[in-house]
């Protein structure tokens, strides 16, 4: 062993291998051995700099001693081909691959066209259409090798020019991406303070594209497996992707009927990643009763579930033909304050409705305890960045004499809109009534069927989302909180919190970016932004003929490794 001025333990090669890929590195692993960054930690670190997942699960058992591997599939057996996969899932309208906004949009597309990055099961960044990836010292410019001999359903050959021509449109504001706000760190200003794209994606070969960043963005990788980054056909300019749907995919789509069914068959020309197994896959949509798709499982007519309701869990268990998947996550709602409309422009009024909140009774109330109690700042214990707060505790009295300060000492009447399904949103909405009636605040609930909720959910004054998973606290306050971005819902804008999220993003040091996001959560709980009642375990459950499927927890179907037992 040799012990180099940086701190790491590990023999000259392990070292040298770090090295050439990225000169931090080694003082990543050296935090491993000091305690101070988790296996974990390490190993998205090593990922997202360009280490393959191979050798960073290795390194990172070196490291410590101690095996660790990739999660393991649910599987018994050897693979047979053949068969149609059935699955019960609502089925969305998928025009614009750009502007996505649900998780199972993100899942009837991305068996047709595919991310440049994947996030596994596991909340690692693995190549996908990109072959590997380098960053610079400074985390500035990034330079991604796309995987050679991929082609297109229609023949042609995937390159540099699809992937730069999805950029293009995704950082242009008229388009509406999500993407404008998740790669941030690409725009650079006009004169008259306006954003742009310009030079900030570069092809430097058929097969090579160089990203230029105005500042370093360490989750770059991780932020291209989100689902809206899906990699379409450089001719797709807009419309409707499904009137000709193209793809890299393992599947080729087949039908598709929003609120009915959407039908997929195994791609004949087969897939660049290897053999699939299914011959295709068939998504039925139950409608909102979350009865109907468990008895559909529960009688054979479909084989897997996109989702159980956390009051189906119990009974799922209870079915012996069935098997059960959970997953705690990231995935959480937020009551979410319009801060630019009345009354919720005075942080006092959200103050005080925040003052009123128990989240371990919320918790209980409205999720049977599956979950941990959020914090009101939209980071998870499970991000690796997070920074724990002294929890937040309920205070009629300071609830009382803030409303009485912003003038409302008679009491408050207000509206939240949420969602009639998932039940969970609903019954978290009915719950914030009692807890804020006494401080005086009369809470209505405005229950929508999910479309019209979701036609408005940027605009209604007070409104219940739900936000899937993501692997890091950094993006999603990107996605949600970032000034002027598609998905601030809030119209939260600080020119500060802006600033030192764009410094958390750009440090390597995971102590030291814990140090930042310990500003930022502290900067939305004192903004008083959201109510954030908890976060989310997830549950799903199939027929004991699924083999091969890893729950992911941002719910992600990755079927090209799933078959169907015989037995």
């Amino acid at each position: 062993m040799t012990e180099k001025n940086d701190g790491t333990r590990l023999d000259a090669e392990a070292v040298g291998t770090l090295e050439r890929v990225h000169p931090k590195l080694p003082r990543v692993a050296a935090g491993v051995e000091r305690g101070t960054v988790s296996r974990r930690e390490f190993l998205r670190t090593a990922t997202l700099l360009g280490l393959s997942a191979g050798a960073a699960y290795a390194m990172a058992g070196r490291l410590t001693g101690e095996p660790f591997a990739p999660a393991a599939r649910a599987q018994a057996g050897t693979p047979v081909a053949g068969g149609t996969l059935r699955v019960s899932m609502n089925i969305k309208e998928i025009s614009d691959p750009a502007t996505v906004d649900w998780s199972e949009k993100g899942n009837e597309l991305r068996h047709v066209i595919e991310p440049l990055v994947r996030i596994s099961s596991d909340n690692v960044a693995v190549p996908h259409l990109a072959e590997s990836w380098t960053a610079s010292e400074d985390l500035r410019t990034w330079t991604f090798k796309l995987r050679r001999g991929v082609t297109w359903s229609n023949g042609d050959e995937f390159g540099a020019d699809d992937v730069v021509a999805n950029f293009v449109r995704w950082m242009d504001p008229a388009v509406g991406s999500s993407n404008y706000g998740r790669f941030s760190a690409l725009r650079t200003s006009n004169d008259d303070g306006s954003s742009m794209l310009e030079n900030g994606v570069v092809k430097i070969d058929d097969h090579t594209v160089e990203f230029n960043l105005r500042v370093p963005f360490l989750a770059l990788p991780e932020s291209m497996g989100d689902y809206p980054c899906l990699i379409a056909h450089r001719s797709f300019q807009g419309g409707n992707w499904v009137e000709n749907p193209i793809g890299t995919g393992p599947f080729e789509l087949v039908e598709l009927t929003v609120g009915s069914r959407a039908r997929y068959r195994r791609r004949e020309s087969g897939w660049w990643g290897g053999e699939v197994y299914l011959e295709g896959i068939d998504y039925v949509d139950h409608g909102d009763d979350p009865a109907a798709p468990l008895a559909a499982l529960a009688s054979g007519q479909v084989d897997m579930l996109y989702r159980l309701n956390v009051e189906q869990v119990p009974a799922a268990r209870a079915i012996p033909s069935l098997v059960l998947y959970q997953a705690d996550t990231a995935q959480t709602g937020v009551a979410r304050m319009k801060v630019d409309q009345a009354p919720f422009d005075d942080v006092r009024v959200r103050q005080a409705i925040q003052a009123c909140i128990d989240h371990g009774r919320l918790l209980t109330l409205a999720y049977q305890n599956l979950g941990i109690p959020g914090e009101d700042h939209h980071v998870a214990p499970v991000h690796p960045e997070y920074a724990e707060l002294p929890k937040p505790t309920q205070d009629y009295d300071r609830a009382r004499a803030l409303l009485a300060e912003a003038g409302y000492a008679d009491g408050l009447d207000i509206q939240i809109d949420c969602v009639a399904q998932p039940t969970w949103e609903p019954n978290t909405s009915q719950a914030l009534v009692e807890m804020l009636r006494p401080a005086g605040i009369n809470l209505a609930v405005n229950i929508m069927p999910g479309g019209t909720y979701w036609d408005r959910w940027t605009t209604t004054p007070f409104g219940f989302t739900s936000w899937t998973h993501r692997p890091i606290g950094t993006q999603v306050l990107s996605l949600a909180y970032r000034s002027g971005v598609p998905w601030n819902e809030s119209s939260y804008s600080n020119p500060d919190f802006d600033a030192l999220l764009d410094k958390a993003e750009a440090t390597l040091d995971v102590e030291e970016r814990r140090a930042i996001m310990e500003e930022l959560q502290r900067m939305l709980q004192g903004d008083a932004v959201i109510v954030q009642p908890y976060w989310r375990s997830i549950a799903t459950a199939s027929s004991q003929a699924v083999q091969g499927y890893a729950h992911h927890p941002a719910e992600e179907h990755h079927f090209e490794q799933v078959w169907l037992s015989q037995g």
